[in-house]
């Protein structure tokens, strides 16, 4: 009798072995491919995400370059003149070199401002804003000619007054798309104001 019981026994447990056994070898090749695929999605978004990085890096150091070379290049063309140089100024007015230092911070500023503000997709969506952002760049351009080269101390103050009111106006514009480039104007406009009155004291002197 206990011959049989054990072998009644072994013929039930057969088939629970063989369909353990079976559904252990139909359920593994689903879960490595599953595990597979999920490895080459994160590999494809980490690859993703490295030429994104790229690509930005790239765009930053265009929109950082150009203006900087741009206005380095209207520096040594007419960035110098000697009746500025022997003036005599009050302690607030900065020396000639100072002022083209700070022209090119301000430059690299609002090369930053423009690539977030470019970056956040404002450019696409208010083409306004590109010609309000190029507006103030061909401004801070016009200052240095004017006032060191043709001496017109009048359209010079015009022109740094145009400067003060096209960055507060870019101030207000990217202050809506990011608070990182609207505080970065704000140094920019304090120079704009300083060239405002160098413009001032020049014009009186």
């Amino acid at each position: 009798m206990e011959t049989q019981n054990l072998k009644q026994r072994s013929t039930r447990d057969e088939p629970n072995a063989n369909a353990t056994a079976a559904a252990a070898a139909y359920d593994t090749p689903e879960r490595d491919t599953a595990n597979d695929e999920s490895d080459k999605g994160a590999g494809q978004t980490r690859q993703k995400r490295r030429i994104m990085a790229k690509r930005g890096l790239k765009s930053l150091s265009v929109a950082l370059s150009i203006p900087v070379i741009i206005t380095l290049t209207n520096i040594y063309m007419f960035g110098s003149n000697d009746t500025y140089k022997l003036s005599n100024r009050p302690n607030w007015v900065p020396p000639i070199w100072a002022l083209h230092m700070a022209c090119l911070g301000s430059a690299s500023l609002l090369g930053l401002c423009g690539w977030i503000v470019w970056a956040e997709g404002e450019f696409h969506k208010n083409p306004n804003t590109v010609g309000l952002y190029l507006g103030q760049f061909g401004l801070s351009l016009l200052w240095d000619p004017l006032m060191f080269k043709m001496g017109a101390n009048w359209a010079g103050l015009l022109v740094a007054l145009g400067m003060c009111y096209a960055l507060f106006r870019c101030y207000r514009v990217f202050k809506r798309v990011n608070d990182i480039a609207a505080d970065l104007v704000l140094p920019c406009l304090g120079w704009a104001a300083l060239l405002a009155f160098v413009s001032l004291k020049l014009l009186l002197t």
